[in-house]
């Protein structure tokens, strides 16, 4: 590598860097959210993108800046859409799956989510729980997430949580 080389890497990855950081401001942070599959996708791609931009030198940063604004832009424009027209958020979001209720595995549910028994059992420990008896519900999020609800005191989820939860 010369020094010039060294040089017009530096400067793409602050060029880049300083870009990513004025789309993220003009979008909101919900760019880079793990919020749903597309998100996910969103961020695979741009940091691809950004790979590309940094390490290829026939990747101008005109061509890099104005692939990220149309990523963003769609992404902006997909969520928007999931938001606003409930047809589109069915067609193209996960709903949550509950895969662990009032202390009983759900093995259908963790079989048609493609999450093993042993995958479960560590996002219990991992969410400190002692006792199986001691878990009110297991969500399997849309994100991929895995959420832990406790049932230490008994008490009732409140039906807002489990809105648009698969059961």
């Amino acid at each position: 590598m010369t020094f010039l080389d060294a040089l017009y890497l530096i400067l793409s990855v602050i060029g880049i860097f300083t870009i990513i950081i004025v789309i993220t401001r003009v979008f909101g942070l919900r760019t880079f959210a793990k919020m749903s599959s597309f998100d996910f996708a969103s961020t695979i791609a741009i940091g691809s993108i950004l790979a590309s931009i940094i390490l290829n030198k026939d990747y101008s940063l005109f061509k890099g800046t104005l692939a990220l604004a149309t990523i963003i832009a769609f992404q902006t424009l997909f969520s928007f859409l999931v938001r606003k027209v409930p047809s589109f958020k069915k067609l193209f979001t996960n709903k949550p799956q509950i895969i662990m209720w009032q202390g009983k595995i759900l093995h259908d549910k963790l079989k048609a989510c493609n999450v093993g028994e042993d995958d479960l059992i560590a996002k219990l420990r991992e969410a400190n729980v002692h006792d199986f008896k001691d878990v009110k519900a297991v969500i399997f999020e849309s994100t991929g997430d895995v959420s832990v609800i406790h049932n230490a005191e008994n008490r009732s989820i409140s039906p807002d949580l489990l809105k648009d939860v698969a059961t």
